[in-house]
């Protein structure tokens, strides 16, 4: 295995205090965006590599989101798998842990742990918050790491990252998803976030690599299942039927994880 610093930027891993005091200080909660986080020839590598969004076996597509996604890294080029052990490594866990305050984080091997989202013309994923736990490890979510790997995007294709004040009243923060920017944030209650539709030339995509930490279950967890959040803008229609729909999957999921049921992503056809 390759030492970390051949993906990740070692300049980013020699500046941890001052990322850790970013990331305690942002608000609406706690974040921090990183310019050039891999070396420029690993992020090259995987945006040049990056699976067509036909071969992505997760089509997630309802009146909240419209992306696609997949986890099976033995399918593409090796440098994804390479990455993927960089920040799934001791080592970065370690880093990760100090500069963001949470003890312990570690990834897994399954579709919470690490993969890639892609999304074509029209893509968006409304505002949310994540489920914070993996049912088939029984682990409790706590930091997500995206990495952007967009090299020609233009502002006008839209696809900020938003994140939204907890009462889902302002927009706090927009973060484009420029080539090798990586964003970390804590995920609770407080990082309401998502992105608007894209606009997009047909050869065109929003991509992104993805990895999620998790810490074991303990004091102050409580389970909590991801939740799609109308803006205050969208229309009374889409707010009901979005507020219905999840209404009934969070009851049936928890119904479900009550009677022993781990696998709770019904929309994986991997």
């Amino acid at each position: 295995m390759q030492p970390i610093t051949y993906i990740i930027n070692p300049e980013v891993l020699s500046h941890k205090e001052k990322f850790s005091r970013l990331f305690k200080e942002a608000q609406p909660c706690k974040h921090v965006a990183i310019e050039n986080f891999l070396n420029p020839e690993v992020a090259d590598q995987l945006f040049e590599n990056f699976p067509p969004f036909e071969t992505l076996n997760v089509k997630r597509k309802s009146i909240n989101e419209d992306k696609a996604e997949d986890y099976h890294f033995e399918r593409w080029h090796p440098i994804f798998s390479q990455v993927r052990d960089a920040v799934q490594s001791e080592e970065f866990c370690t880093w990760l842990s100090e500069m963001t305050g949470v003890e312990g984080l570690r990834s897994t091997d399954d579709s919470l742990g690490s993969g890639l989202h892609q999304g074509k013309n029209g893509s968006f994923v409304d505002v949310h918050v994540d489920v914070n736990m993996n049912p088939e490890k029984g682990l409790w979510r706590r930091i997500n790491l995206l990495i952007y790997l967009n090299k020609y995007w233009k502002p006008e294709y839209g696809g900020d990252l938003e994140l939204w004040d907890v009462d889902m009243k302002n927009c706090i923060k927009k973060i484009p998803p420029y080539h090798n920017v990586a964003v970390i944030f804590y995920t609770d209650d407080n990082s309401p976030h998502g992105y608007s539709r894209i606009h997009v030339p047909e050869h065109e995509s929003r991509k992104s690599f993805y990895t999620y930490y998790y810490t074991p279950i303990g004091e102050g967890f409580t389970y909590r299942d991801s939740k799609f959040l109308p803006r205050p803008d969208e229309s009374l229609g889409k707010k009901l039927i979005t507020n219905v729909k999840e209404t009934i999957k969070i009851n049936t999921k928890r119904a479900l994880k009550f009677l022993g049921v781990k696998k709770l992503d019904f929309q994986d056809k991997n």
